[in-house]
């Protein structure tokens, strides 16, 4: 029998992070973690060691090492901290694949650092691509190290182009559901408060990510990260409103046929999918199983411009070259955080976004400097648009 996959987790303590673990507690004799990374939340990582007793361990705040220390004490794994540590915990020598499940541009050293080591990616981190597509894909082929999407919608796709040939794709269908407001009259758009957009109908996931959906900004990103990952141009990559997200994306071939990939909503079956597939594996007695006339009509729509003009906007930035998807992510993450501590109204999201893209000069050809700088720079210039003359037209 063979032995279990070692894998290794960065971001472990978050919402990806911990679906992963659940997914090695299902396939116990298919899956074994050897290291593990997080953020901030000492006492779950601590947690986490105690259970799957890891080789090593990294905080990515240096300020939490005592602490873990404190808690760990006497169990003899190695901690490390800072990035250094989360990136020797992506390239940890003795995983086989290694979990990106960080949200935002965190997630681009550890993934660099984890292909770099030849290790197999699970990416779930959709702003590397977004971001550093540019920087990531060619090193990833360079080394000849596959990712594989844990996103539900690529995920989907990845699985259902098994059905043919890459010559005989001829468009890519990405479902949304639309997010939480959906059906609300754009006459009150101004009146959206945080709580209303974190109230996300059928997902469970973390603030900057809920609200992405909620302005469609998170599906944009998904177009951009289709194109990257699949090698397909912008323009074949189609979005569809599906308010059940029991579709979770399609392909269709150039024959006419479309093959497109169901199931209840669920994180675990992207994730068991990227460790353990192609191979299906028996899902676990937890798993619930799909009844096509208990889920009810299957609705779908095109997505509305007027109410999401993220959508269009994450096109033009893929057009515009390179260093506009960093720009476009960064100025994102900063004014979702904006919104998030009532500096700016959901309608100012976009437009804020729009002006930082509006002012950047495209590195057409960027090295990994180059996507620090463009993100650095968008980040100050979103935060300086808020403050400036012209931030009256955001706040609106």
């Amino acid at each position: 029998m063979a032995l279990p996959k070692p894998i290794s987790i960065v971001g472990s303590t978050g919402s990806i992070g911990e679906s992963t673990l659940r997914v090695v507690d299902r396939y116990p004799g298919r899956l074994r973690v050897v290291a593990l990374a997080a953020g901030r939340n000492t006492a779950r990582l601590a947690e986490q060691v105690r259970r799957y007793h890891p080789d090593v361990v990294a905080i990515a705040a240096p300020s939490g090492v005592t602490e873990l220390q404190a808690r760990l004490g006497g169990m003899g794994v190695e901690i490390l901290a800072g990035s250094d540590g989360v990136e020797a915990v992506a390239a940890w020598p003795s995983a086989d694949t290694t979990v990106i499940a960080v949200v935002g541009f965190a997630g681009v050293f550890p993934t660099l650092a984890a292909i770099r080591a030849g290790k197999s990616i699970a990416l779930a981190n959709k702003e590397t691509l977004v971001a550093a597509g540019a920087v990531v894909m060619p090193l990833a082929k360079e080394h000849g190290v596959t990712i594989a999407p844990i996103d539900s919608e690529h995920s989907a796709i990845w699985q259902c182009l098994r059905a043919g040939r890459r010559s005989e794709v001829k468009r890519l269908i990405l479902t949304a559901s639309g997010g939480p407001f959906r059906t609300r009259p754009l006459s009150i758009f101004g009146d959206i408060t945080p709580a209303d957009a974190l109230a996300h109908p059928t997902w469970s996931m973390g603030p900057r990510i809920t609200v992405d959906s909620a302005t469609m900004m998170n599906k944009g990103f998904e177009i951009i990260e289709a194109a990257r990952l699949f090698d397909i141009e912008p323009a074949r990559v189609e979005v569809v409103i599906h308010p059940q997200s029991i579709v979770h994306s399609l392909v269709e071939f150039c024959d006419g046929s479309v093959v497109a990939q169901m199931g209840l909503p669920d994180m675990t079956l992207p994730i068991t999918y990227a460790l353990l597939g192609p191979e299906r594996v028996e899902a676990s007695p937890d798993v619930q199983g799909f009844d096509p006339v208990a889920c009810g009509p299957l609705e779908f729509g095109a997505p509305e411009p007027e109410r999401y003009p993220a959508l269009g906007l994450a096109r033009h930035a893929y057009e515009m070259g390179a260093t506009g998807g960093t720009v476009l992510n960064a100025a994102d993450e900063i004014a979702v955080e904006a919104f998030l501590e009532g500096r700016l109204p959901f309608t100012g999201i976009t437009p804020l976004v729009e002006a930082v893209l509006d002012e950047h000069h495209v590195v057409f050809d960027p090295g990994i400097d180059d996507i620090v700088a463009a993100d650095r720079w968008a980040r100050h210039r979103a935060a300086e648009l808020m403050q400036g003359p012209g931030s009256s037209r955001l706040v609106s």
